[in-house]
């Protein structure tokens, strides 16, 4: 397994905030591992370790030249990496328009790897045309400290926000400060996030989050607090003591690894119909898909107030929302194989 965007490695999953690409490239590696597998995983981590039965190395010090499975991910310069892969994988994280440009279509032309994404609405971004060797849906799983929670009472009214804030943060807080705040004036909005969860973002796209979170801080005369991201094992607790996630969604967003932790866990969610997020809430029974703004508000105040309406959507999460295990997603890469 190949990535050559931010510094990490197992140990990194473990120990600070991760992206949810990053989570999910650990957590595959891992789960692969423990079912036998000899896993070799590079990328610009800084040493080499073995960590949870994974061998991690700098990409820089190259790969093995033969394996029976090679996952690239993402990015054209992986595609080409294990000259003697008997299976080769492309695991997309992002929409896949990016595939139609040059520097993508010679290394997809020439190796013609399987690509990998996330859901339906992942795979409806795919142009038809690009060279593949085929297209294979496979989600994201949810890890198992996520995926063991139980029943619990209503929360105070606090709602939550663990995403990119570049993706509709801004958006959520002209709601919170119009609509939802003035109506529920005892209520909280918390927002884990940030720059660190991207390796320390600097730069043009790091300035842009962090207006929009100095935003958020001047809002606390209305509940909103603001907080640095956390590690999952710190989310978790935070998660439990949450009232609902809050989020509207992205067409970037490709699977939403975010909501699929709070559903497992039993919160409750708010979207809105934007990319892929509309695959991880049931409407109307773990949180509404909202298709206006007006409709978004309105729900929120009610599973912030209502505690029936609560405890029926909590119930249904816990139920129907806790996702596959990464030992189930390992299982579908081995079947790739057959």
């Amino acid at each position: 397994m190949a990535d050559d965007g931010i510094a990490f490695d197992g140990r990194t999953a473990e120990a600070e905030p991760l992206g949810g690409a990053e989570t999910a490239f650990v957590a595959l590696a891992e789960a692969l591992a423990a079912r036998g597998h000899q896993v070799e995983a590079r990328s610009r981590c800084r040493a080499t370790l073995r960590h949870n039965e994974v061998g991690w190395a700098p990409l820089a010090e190259g790969v093995p030249e033969s394996c029976d499975l090679y996952i690239g991910n993402r990015g054209h310069r992986m595609i080409g990496l294990a000259a003697r892969a008997r299976r080769r994988l492309l695991w997309l994280h992002n929409p896949a328009g990016y595939l139609k440009k040059p520097r993508m279509l010679w290394p997809l032309a020439r190796y013609r790897p399987t690509l990998v994404v996330s859901g339906a609405y992942h795979a409806r971004t795919v142009p038809e045309w690009v060279p593949r060797g085929g297209v294979e849906i496979i989600p994201y799983g949810v890890l198992d400290r996520f995926r063991d929670a139980i029943e619990r009472e209503p929360p105070a009214p606090r709602a939550i926000f663990t995403s990119n804030p570049l993706r509709g943060l801004d958006w959520l807080l002209d709601l919170w400060t119009a609509r939802i705040a003035p109506e529920m004036p005892d209520a909280e909005l918390h927002i884990y996030a940030g720059p660190a969860v991207y390796g320390g973002l600097s730069g043009p796209t790091a300035d842009r989050m962090e207006a929009v979170l100095a935003r958020a801080d001047a809002l606390h005369e209305l509940g909103v607090r603001r907080y640095q991201p956390v590690g999952r094992d710190r989310l978790i607790p935070l998660l439990a003591g949450a009232r609902v996630m809050l989020y509207r969604g992205d067409p970037g967003e490709t699977f939403c690894l975010a909501l699929a932790e709070a559903q497992a866990m039993g919160v409750p969610a708010v979207v809105q119909p934007l990319g892929s997020v509309t695959e991880r809430v049931v409407d109307g029974q773990t949180g509404r898909i909202a298709v206006s703004p007006g409709e978004f508000a309105e729900t929120a105040i009610a599973v912030l107030r209502d505690d029936d309406l609560w405890r029926r959507w909590h119930r249904a999460a816990l139920a129907t929302q806790r996702g596959l295990s990464w030992d189930a997603v390992a299982a579908r890469y081995e079947a790739l194989l057959e």
